[in-house]
């Protein structure tokens, strides 16, 4: 039976990567961007949680929770495989790091097809962005979120290109940890969102 293992970091990356922030400044920015426009949708969800508390109780059982979940282990599992590539090429193994992330892109495109399944799904029984505030609520963060994970499925695919190029060594990889960052960032605004809307905690 196989594992699949983690590769350690080579010798002296450790003490490389230590005290210094992944990726770069400017896909922080970008990353401090988006907290920000979901901290104010986030606002603009409880303000309107606290006026309408029972619309948004019928609504959160009105939605496929299977759709939610299967999304939210998409999003977690190409993180963790993403995360993966990233631990590899810090260790020197690109080849491996490759691998990695072709298995993250693939697991990642799986969310856009979740979403378009889970729309048609919500469509079918009549639940669209009039069917009420929740609804409303739940369409536009959504979106929004959507949105952004398709940038990211279009920067893992850059990524992806220039790692075939030969743009990535276990001294200059930059682009991919600003990848998973933003890709980390996307994951982490709907682990929020999933429980809010599909178990309204």
């Amino acid at each position: 039976m196989t594992t699949l293992a983690i590769p350690a970091p080579a010798s002296g990356q450790e003490e490389r990567s230590t005290g210094r922030v992944p990726g770069n400044k400017g896909i922080w920015v970008g990353i401090c961007c988006e907290f920000v426009e979901f901290l104010v949708l986030f606002v603009v969800y409880f303000v309107a949680r606290a006026h309408f508390p029972d619309a948004f109780e019928e609504g959160a059982e009105r939605l496929s929770r299977i759709s939610g979940t299967a999304i939210t282990l998409l999003m977690v599992t190409s993180s963790f495989f993403i995360a993966c590539s990233v631990t590899s090429m810090r260790a020197g193994q690109q080849r491996r790091s490759l691998y990695f992330l072709i298995a993250g892109l693939l697991v990642a495109l799986g969310y856009p097809v979740a979403k378009v399944l889970e729309i048609q799904w919500n469509l079918a029984h009549g639940i669209n962005g009039e069917s009420g505030i929740f609804f409303t609520v739940y369409y536009y963060l959504t979106f929004n979120h959507f949105v952004h994970a398709v940038w990211g499925i279009l920067g893992i695919l850059w990524v992806l290109a220039r790692h075939l190029a030969g743009g990535y060594s276990s001294e200059d990889y930059g682009g991919l940890e600003a990848l998973a960052s933003y890709w980390h960032a996307t994951d982490i605004i709907w682990l929020i969102i999933f429980p809010f809307f599909y178990v309204l905690v």
